[in-house]
């Protein structure tokens, strides 16, 4: 017996519904979706790698982790949450002034594809100024918590003059996982990368966006083993800006 018109019709509604929600769903929160607008990834150099760490500045563990960066002569990449720098900005000067580069990284870490207009202007102008009072220079890359975007997020990001950043490697290290778990993850991710001749851009955290001093040792761990391990297959350590 064929299927009545009306079933039929709501059953295509139905369907198609599923696929724009899905769509959406990728477009705002897959990190190397481009459809809601343009987000830096990576390079075509499969021997670059940039080391990214989101969260900071964190008493817990960012002093710790510039000097393992220090001590093997590396540049990274540190997305800072707004309301930490204001209570730490001691922490955020000696990221920048090791050599780092600083990004925005938002005012409290909301998903900012879910907030008002109004939400996302504060949460990005309010990281950018507690940024720029700290460090005396204006900032130019950001990531959106969770990587979660839509056009207006990455369309406020370009008038203020922030390049949106995302990532190709991630790390897991939210979780709680030893130093070598997380050592597993980047590796697995930098190999996939490497067959497909991409560079790549490792998602890690020194920091949480819970509040201060939140546990990150074994990421700081995890990046004293990777950087020799890395340096002896070929790999050489960039900042993000260098694929902008």
């Amino acid at each position: 017996m064929p299927t009545p018109k009306p079933i039929a019709e709501a059953a295509t509604v139905l369907a198609a519904a599923g696929l724009l929600a899905g769509a959406a769903a990728y477009a705002a929160l897959w990190p190397h979706s481009q459809i809601f607008g343009k987000v830096l990834i990576a390079g075509s150099d499969p021997n670059e790698i940039a080391l990214t760490y989101d969260d900071g500045p964190n008493p817990a563990a960012t002093e710790r982790l510039l000097e393992v960066l220090a001590r093997h002569q590396v540049r990274a990449t540190f997305f800072l949450i707004g309301r930490f720098v204001r209570q730490r900005p001691d922490l955020a000067r000696a990221i920048a002034a090791a050599g780092h580069l600083v990004g925005n990284h938002t005012m409290t870490h909301p998903w900012l594809a879910w907030q008002s207009a109004a939400r996302i202007r504060e949460e990005l102008t309010g990281c950018n100024a507690a940024l720029e009072d700290t460090l005396g220079a204006p900032v130019r890359y950001f990531r959106p918590p969770h990587g979660a975007r839509r056009p207006y997020v990455l369309s406020l990001a370009r008038d203020l003059g922030l390049a949106a950043v995302q990532w190709n490697v991630t790390a897991y290290d939210w979780n709680p996982l030893s130093s070598q778990q997380i050592l597993a993850n980047i590796h697995r991710g930098i190999a996939r990368n490497q067959r497909k001749n991409r560079g790549s851009n490792v998602l890690l955290h020194d920091g949480g966006h819970l509040g201060l001093n939140q546990p990150r040792l074994a990421t700081v761990e995890a990046t004293d083993q990777l950087i020799p391990l890395q340096k002896q297959a070929g790999a050489s350590f960039v900042t993000v800006d260098t694929w902008a």
